[in-house]
């Protein structure tokens, strides 16, 4: 049955670019590259939601069909691939290399989790706080990917080995899951999905983008999300309130760890360089016009191959280590909506979805918020945020020029819709999913904090569209 499935969910892919490319354009309905620009989108969205082959596979296609097709010029799209905000990725994830070797990543995670309570409310509290604040210095993947194991590893100190079938651990990993997406919207670098929409932005401005801005423009959604996410959890009967023991395990599993290790203050000291460079960008740009953040989280991932190891005498990090640390699915992932925004952008196809979207014209207001927020939300929740940063992004700023609007502020309120993932056993929900989480109790969990977070996206982004006059205006 499942070769079957497969086979269909192939098939389909190319059946509908055939429909976009073809069918639609013979019919009159839309020009030739425009058709082939939202055919291919069509076929690469199936395929991320079908999956009959891995996502980061699927994340090829904008090369493997435009080397046959030839839509837009090959340079564009191959550049995505290598562009600044892989960089920046890359760059993020030999910073935080190291972590898991020197035992920093757990160092972290168990003192906030350390004053912990037995209540199942107080587990949702710091688990999703904790997450949060996490996410906001790594991207939500990593976060989730760290967080996870420890949280199925203290259920099963507190004598709950089912998973699946335990009442506490839904809402428990539902909390990382969705902790980790809500604190992700809060900074660039909280995921590719905030990279990819900065870039289109650079795109469109043609100048550098400080990530300041980001900072300053999602932190009301970041903390009215937060608000909105931990009480639609927390006060949702539960039929298990207590865990017994939790808070002496993380006590103990934190004294294991022994004293901070010199190799961990001098990681973190190179992160929070980092982190603290990106956002004070500002102040020395014209000094070193250079040195944007994608390049200052190179230099300084870099700097862990050179330093020695003040506890094992041998360099902080080695290739080997970076080899399995670092994400390459998710680069080649976020490259790939990356290129599909520059095929839908480079071959009209944005235009044309605006110009559906618009009938012509549209007048700034609620509507045009709720129509952006409503399209990044549900593309979001059938793939994950940087398809959704890819697919929406352009289609903002294609609908805003047709209308003669000014597209950022658009952009950010969008962004606030596409920051969160709750439904679908796919992209960051997939770990939790693989640790046991049950993908129909995550499903029926999620379509309520959806509708909240999404109407959070909504409201926040309309006041801040209405109520702040320089909420488009850039440094």
């Amino acid at each position: 049955m499942y070769i079957r499935k497969r086979i269909i969910y192939l098939v389909m892919g190319p059946l509908l670019y055939a429909l976009f490319a073809n069918v639609l354009t013979g019919a009159g309905v839309m020009a030739s590259a425009p058709g082939k620009g939202i055919g291919i989108a069509a076929w690469m969205i199936f395929w991320w939601v079908t999956r009959p082959v891995d996502i980061t596979v699927t994340a090829l296609l904008p090369v493997v069909l435009n080397a046959l097709i030839g839509i837009v010029p090959m340079d564009g799209v191959i550049s995505q691939y290598s562009s600044s905000s892989i960089i920046l990725i890359f760059g993020s994830c030999l910073l935080t290399g190291p972590w898991s070797s020197i035992g920093l990543d757990k160092r972290i995670s168990l003192k906030a989790l350390s004053i912990i309570g037995p209540s199942i409310r107080s587990q949702i509290i710091v688990w999703l706080i904790t997450a949060i604040i996490l996410s906001n210095m790594m991207p939500n993947v990593v976060v989730v990917a760290i967080l996870t194991p420890m949280a199925v590893a203290m259920l099963n100190a507190a004598g709950y080995t089912d998973i699946k079938n335990c009442e506490a651990a839904t809402p428990i990993l539902c909390a990382i899951c969705w902790g980790a997406q809500v604190g992700g919207a809060g900074t660039p670098l909280g995921g590719a999905m905030n990279i990819t929409a900065i870039s289109f932005i650079e795109e469109f401005t043609g100048k550098e983008f400080m990530y300041i801005d980001w900072l300053i423009r999602m932190m009301p959604y970041t903390i009215v999300a937060t608000i909105a996410v931990l009480l639609g959890m927390i006060l949702r009967p539960m039929k298990t309130k207590t865990l017994d023991g939790t808070r002496e395990y993380f006590k103990n599993r934190y004294k294991e760890l022994g004293p901070v290790k010199k190799d961990e203050i001098v990681s973190l000291i190179l992160f929070v360089s980092a982190m603290l460079g990106s956002f004070i960008r500002p102040l020395y740009a014209d000094i070193f016009p250079g040195l944007v953040p994608a390049y200052l989280f190179l230099i300084l991932g870099f700097v862990n191959f050179i330093i020695i190891s003040l506890d094992t005498k041998k360099p902080l990090m080695d290739w080997n280590t970076a080899q399995k640390e670092v994400m390459w699915g998710m680069l080649v992932l976020f490259a790939g909506g990356l290129a599909l925004g520059q095929i839908l952008t480079g071959s009209g196809a944005s235009e044309v979805v605006a110009s559906v979207i618009t009938g012509g014209s549209m007048t700034a207001g609620l509507w045009l918020v709720v129509i952006f927020a409503v399209i990044a939300c549900l593309v979001s929740e059938m793939t994950n945020s940087t398809v959704s940063a890819a697919v929406t992004i352009p289609i903002v700023i294609a609908v805003c020029s047709a209308s003669n609007l000014q597209p950022i502020p658009y952009i950010f309120t969008a962004a606030m819709a596409m920051n969160f993932e709750s439904l679908l056993p796919v992209s960051v929900r997939a770990i939790s999913v693989g640790y046991g989480l049950d993908p129909g109790k995550l499903l029926k969990e999620g379509i309520p904090v959806m509708l909240i977070r999404m109407l959070m996206a909504i409201l926040v982004g309309y006041l801040m569209l209405t109520c702040w006059s320089g909420f488009g205006t850039l440094m």
